[in-house]
């Protein structure tokens, strides 16, 4: 066990580097458009909440409860009628342990209101049926059967090109947006509508607000995934979305940077 005077003085340690590291506020004025024309980012506000960083050193929303009203962006986007894709791989015991409750949070919390399109990846299209009959038929279901590699690294990152592939063949027809996830998650509260933009991601719970040096980016300069000291925040790979062209190029550079790592 680690000694309580370690644990003290670790988070005295952290506390200390932190006040080096201060957060950065929204330098947006009040009133700015992000985007021309009636988009939805325009209605955000960023001075509403003052205890955290509310747009990114590059001028990105980042969003908070508190900084949208979900009605106001729940009217927007229902003019332009969308519809919003879902992407979740399960295969082997994250099939058995965690699909049926990711999707049944994920029926009553994500994106309420909204024609919704579940594309679920997996490696038992009959346990899938299952629980399938136990949804509300909000949205529709598309299942895909995949390989279950015997890494479980190797299920995760193949992942990437069968979502660009995906889109390609029919997501793209289907839903403007799409949001992918992984199963060992699930819906506490509304995932609505103040979500949805060009190119989203999650800042990942646990390093926010730590200092870069903390970060496990990649530290091997051959890799295709060395950020060479860039980067602002650590991003979380459990949920990322946007428009279904940003996804699209989003995964297919992923998967083609993995495939030269592996050469």
């Amino acid at each position: 066990m680690t000694p309580k005077w370690m644990v003290i003085k670790w988070i005295y340690y952290v506390k200390f580097i932190e006040g080096f590291f201060p957060m950065e506020k929204c330098h947006l004025p009040k009133g700015l458009e992000l985007k021309p024309g009636d988009h939805a980012d325009n209605y955000l506000d960023h001075w509403t909440r003052t205890d955290v960083q509310t747009c990114t050193s590059w001028n990105a929303p980042i969003i908070w409860e508190g900084t949208f009203n979900p009605t106001d962006f729940d009217e927007m986007y229902k003019k332009k009628d969308t519809v919003i894709g879902l992407t979740v791989f399960a295969v082997g015991n994250y099939l058995d342990l965690y699909l049926e409750h990711f999707l049944t949070t994920a029926d009553e919390h994500f994106m309420p209101g909204f024609p919704v399109i579940f594309c679920v990846f997996v490696d038992d299209l009959t346990k899938l049926e299952q629980i399938d009959s136990k949804l509300s038929g909000r949205g529709k279901v598309r299942s895909f059967k995949v390989e279950r590699h015997k890494r479980w690294q190797d299920n995760s990152m193949f992942r990437m090109k069968q979502i660009y592939e995906l889109i390609d063949n029919h997501a793209k027809k289907e839903a403007s947006y799409i949001f992918c996830f992984d199963a060992d998650q699930y819906f506490q509260g509304r995932f609505g509508t103040g979500a949805l933009g060009e190119s989203v991601a999650l800042l990942h719970a646990w390093f926010y607000r730590k200092p870069k040096f903390l970060f496990t980016y990649e530290s091997n300069p051959h890799s295709a995934a060395y950020l060479e000291g860039e980067g602002d925040f650590y991003y979380h790979a459990a949920v990322f979305g946007g428009t279904w062209q940003s996804v699209r190029n989003l995964t297919e550079a992923c998967y083609l940077g993995i495939m030269q790592d592996k050469e």
